[in-house]
């Protein structure tokens, strides 16, 4: 793994906006993300070299705030031999999250599990060749590596020609379509407590809460494995979010089938028992997902009750997450 180095990432965020933007739209871009301006007295104009002026504005600014703006930055370029350098090296970097790029996003289902084919195993292209009207794939390329309500938002207004709507309307239309994918009313209260960011200042640019996420997927039933265990024991995830970063945050509602096995169906006074086995396999799972750089969070049925002041703790538990990932600032 190459060494991600400040100089290094000054040098490839000014390779990339040099080559997706004019020389009036790097200096825009640059007053307009925060940075200060050079210094008048060398008359240091973009139109003289972008790659260079970029760099000079980047002067002084360390790792963290570099990454930070090179999301940005991938935000604004729409491909190109620099902008996929520059993500390279966004990838590569030390500082915690998932390593690799992101490529399939399957999310929302709200039916039978759908069933995926490999169109270009060389590039892994997916495709759905079923059941593919009960689930969301967004299939936008994001180099940022996070996803805010306002990225999905866009998406959905195309996927629903919704072009005519104002941005509310999309967004409420796009939150009532991931609802219909909650289980219960513990994933309805997270989801329903979160929603509520949305309507805060810039809540459109806070990472959007995705239900229902496959996080694994394996196309063969449960059933073809006979006595034998499934490679995968959890495929979906009830929640998941994406900030800068590589930072990918997994969110469990766990109810008592997480830990316990259901009654004997013959005896119906029975309750269920507690089952060692699939707790520990739930915790195995867990500390698979943490040693490949999720995070994992998990919240007990029975604290999500209403009368538990469930919605106090949840917005504190969303606040505290904000603040931990909150970009450093210059």
């Amino acid at each position: 793994m190459q060494t991600v180095t400040p100089g290094k990432l000054r040098e490839a965020i000014g390779a990339a906006l040099r080559d997706a933007m004019s020389s009036p739209e790097v200096e825009r871009f640059c007053t307009g993300i925060g940075l200060a301006p050079p210094d008048p007295e060398q008359d240091d104009r973009a139109e003289r070299s972008k790659r260079a002026y970029v760099v000079r504005r980047l002067a002084g600014k360390r790792l963290p705030e570099l990454l930070r703006i090179a999301t940005q930055v991938l935000d604004e370029c729409k491909g190109g031999e620099t902008a996929d350098e520059l993500a390279q090296l966004v990838a590569h970097a030390d500082g915690g999250g998932v390593a690799g790029e992101m490529k399939n996003l399957l999310f929302a289902t709200v039916g039978p599990k759908p069933k995926v084919v490999l169109r270009d195993a060389i590039n892994n292209d997916l495709e759905l060749v079923a059941n593919e009207q009960h689930c969301l794939v967004y299939d936008r390329p994001w180099r940022s590596e996070s996803l805010t309500l306002r990225q999905l938002g866009d998406w959905w207004a195309e996927r629903e020609q919704l072009a005519g709507a104002s941005e509310t309307d999309v967004w409420r239309h796009l939150l009532q379509r991931l609802a219909r994918s909650l289980d219960n009313d513990a994933e309805r209260r997270i989801f329903n407590v979160y929603a509520r960011r949305y309507a805060r200042p810039g809540g459109g640019d806070i990472p959007v809460l995705l239900p229902q996420v496959y996080l694994s997927y394996d196309p063969y039933p449960q059933s073809c494995y006979g006595s034998g265990d499934a490679p995968l024991a959890r495929q979906r995830m009830d929640f998941l979010l994406l900030f800068p970063g590589r930072v990918r945050v997994v969110i469990e509602c766990d109810g008592v089938q997480h830990y316990a096995d259901d009654p004997d169906p013959t005896k119906p006074d029975e309750h269920p028992r507690a089952s060692p086995r699939r707790y520990a396999e739930m915790v195995a799972e867990d500390r698979a997902l943490r040693l490949r750089g999720y995070e994992v969070y998990r919240f007990g049925g029975y604290e999500l009750m209403e009368s538990n002041g469930a919605e106090r703790r949840l917005e504190q538990f969303f606040d505290a997450l904000a603040a931990r990932n909150q970009p450093a600032r210059a």
